[in-house]
């Protein structure tokens, strides 16, 4: 599934589920983790990032920096509350667009 597949949503109960793939070569270091912080807090969805095995608070700029994602890794987005999907679609749109970064 990739960030602009729309099949690559579904909604599982309230909960939506995405997938995306990290673009960027320098992959999710600091500066991706604090634009993804930063976009979760424009809205009220409760975000969690999974990669591989291992799932984190999509709020907190620490836990996902322990995820290690590197360039080519898909990840899973999950979001639930009143305005999940449209985080979501704000998320997969930062994470294709490489996190705005140059490289």
């Amino acid at each position: 599934m990739s960030a602009s597949d729309p099949s690559s949503t579904r909604r599982e109960g309230e909960e939506h589920v995405r997938s995306a793939k990290i673009m960027n070569s320098e992959g999710l270091h600091a500066r991706p983790c604090h634009a993804v912080v930063s976009l979760a807090r424009e809205y009220e969805a409760e975000l969690r990032i999974r990669n591989g095995s291992l799932e984190v608070n999509g709020r907190s700029i620490l836990e996902l920096m322990t995820l290690s994602a590197s360039e080519g890794d898909e990840l899973q987005l999950r979001a639930t509350g009143g305005d999940a999907l449209a985080l979501l679609e704000a998320l997969c749109s930062l994470i294709s667009a490489g996190f705005a970064e140059k490289d």
